[in-house]
């Protein structure tokens, strides 16, 4: 009894205030994870899903996952479809964030405009690249046409060939704005006497840039090259409402696939198997966060 009183004392006592959102993230993500794991290693179809026996078979949904060309083909486009984004949102973002990093007019309404990509819902903006890339009554073809840069309309979205470069372009539209946000506040962590300094020893724009700026945003530009990551190789919505995986496999990635075996072919268990692949890798790339995070803060400290 007396150690129950101690634990309820003044400092201790904000613990409880964090039970709800512990049992929130125990019953709501907790339980889903350790049920989809085991899930995983069970035969599970629509036939035994509510009644009837659910056979365990090992790591057998595994192996007969990692031997399904497509399974494999949703690896490779899952890995070009995340570099591919980032590459294009990091440096787009980061020239914009340097852009109204400098004092003008309406340099700030105008940046909050640019936040409204990220702020629209991921579907609403599928829904919005799906027209304009449409091949009929798609903007893209109309305004190709119009500078006579093609004869005829291009099937941009039901072309193996071009559908997942669509479906970058789209990505990349939305991850730019939030790039742009969390590189602007870094910039604003280096000290403006550090530029008058090397202004006035002489450097350059250029040696400035690669000596001073890139070098004191190291953990600001690794962690948003990691959080950026995270957010595009678990994209699903965005390329079930522009491609739905199609055509023939070309957009499929591993959340979408992964959606397909379980709510299209009914195979739970396959499914859980793919979606535990994709949980695994983003596992080890938010281990990496974490610790580039405690390395900035030891630094810091």
């Amino acid at each position: 009894m007396q150690k129950v009183k101690r634990f309820f004392r003044y400092q201790n006592f904000g613990l409880l205030f964090t039970l709800p959102a512990a049992l929130y993230m125990l019953v709501f993500v907790g339980y889903p994870i350790v049920s989809n794991f085991i899930l995983s290693f069970q035969n599970v179809t629509v036939k035994n899903l509510v009644r009837g026996t659910k056979q365990f078979v090992g790591w057998e949904n595994y192996i007969v996952l990692f031997q399904d060309e497509v399974f494999r083909r949703s690896i490779l486009n899952t890995i070009i479809f995340t570099i591919g984004c980032l590459v294009f949102q990091f440096i787009i973002g980061f020239a914009l964030a340097l852009f109204f990093n400098k004092h003008f007019s309406l340099s700030k309404p105008v940046r909050g405009l640019l936040m409204i990509p990220w702020m629209i819902p991921m579907t609403v903006t599928a829904l919005i690249f799906k027209l304009l890339f449409a091949t009929d009554i798609g903007v893209i073809n109309y305004i190709l046409r119009l500078l006579g840069l093609i004869g005829k309309n291009v099937e941009w979205l039901t072309n193996p060939k071009t559908a997942m470069i669509c479906v970058i372009i789209a990505n990349i539209w939305i991850g730019i704005p939030f790039n742009m946000i969390l590189i602007s506040a870094g910039l604003t962590t280096i000290p403006q006497e550090v530029y008058e300094s090397a202004a006035i020893d002489g450097a350059g724009r250029r040696a400035i840039f690669w000596k001073i700026t890139v070098p004191l945003m190291r953990n600001t530009i690794e962690s948003v090259l990691v959080l950026g990551f995270i957010y595009t190789f678990k994209v699903y919505d965005l390329v079930y409402v522009m491609t739905n995986g199609g055509p023939v496999n070309s957009t499929h990635l591993l959340s979408t696939y992964s959606y397909k075996l379980s709510f299209d072919l009914f195979n739970y268990s396959k499914g859980s198997a793919a979606a535990n692949v994709l949980l695994l890798l983003l596992f080890c790339v938010g281990v990496l966060y974490l610790r580039i995070m405690m390395r900035g803060e030891a630094q810091n400290g």
